[in-house]
């Protein structure tokens, strides 16, 4: 499991992900990855990407960290800590290939909703991080929370909208689920999903 861990970084500290796997290979990010269902999934569906999983909550990341090793999974790297810094402060430009935001934590409260994580600031640095053509994936079941997302998303004009299961991304066969819309589905609650891609650049 020690292969899995990765040790939080400075605040000021820029790092570079692909060194913390023994090859390189398209860089993937799951915010929120809980018990580690959908991130164990897909790493064994694409072994030659690299996936990092990044959780907050203590019990849940080291019960994903200790899923990935007994599975011996060697493409994912756990981490934990508040990903809003780590995507603002830690991560080099143009690094992701895919972003991955499942059920974020809505603080539903009104006088808490300035602690979502997806708002304005949080969108442009998720544009720094991913490459051209780079995904982002976002699901809640939500509403009012998804209709904040989706404004804050469609605002910015390096971020076009795609459809949800684009081939590659999040579907293959069958798409990945998350142990939440597993769980949410069995009890009848509405999904929302929304997934844009980072706009080519310019060469003309």
């Amino acid at each position: 499991m020690d292969d899995i861990i990765v040790n939080e970084p400075a605040a000021d500290d820029r790092v570079d992900p692909q060194c913390w796997f023994d090859s390189t290979g398209p860089l993937e990010l799951e915010i929120g990855c809980g018990k580690g269902g959908f991130l164990l999934r897909r790493a064994q569906q694409y072994p030659d990407r690299r996936l990092i999983g990044i959780e907050w909550a203590n019990k849940f990341y080291k019960y994903a960290a200790d899923r990935m090793a007994r599975w011996g999974v060697s493409n994912v790297r756990m981490i934990r800590m508040d990903a809003e810094p780590f995507v603002k402060f830690n991560l080099p430009d143009a690094c992701l290939t895919s972003l991955f935001v499942f059920h974020p934590d809505p603080w539903p409260k009104r006088r808490h909703n300035k602690r979502r994580l997806i708002q304005t600031p949080f969108v442009d640095a998720v544009v720094r991080v991913l490459v051209p053509g780079g995904l982002w994936a976002i699901q809640t079941d939500h509403v009012d929370y998804f209709e904040q997302i989706r404004e804050v998303v469609s605002a910015c004009p390096d971020l076009g909208e795609i459809g949800f299961d684009e081939a590659d991304f999040c579907t293959e066969n069958d798409r990945i689920e998350t142990n939440f819309e597993i769980k949410y589905r069995r009890e009848g609650r509405a999904i929302y999903r929304l997934a844009v891609k980072k706009t080519q650049p310019n060469l003309c």
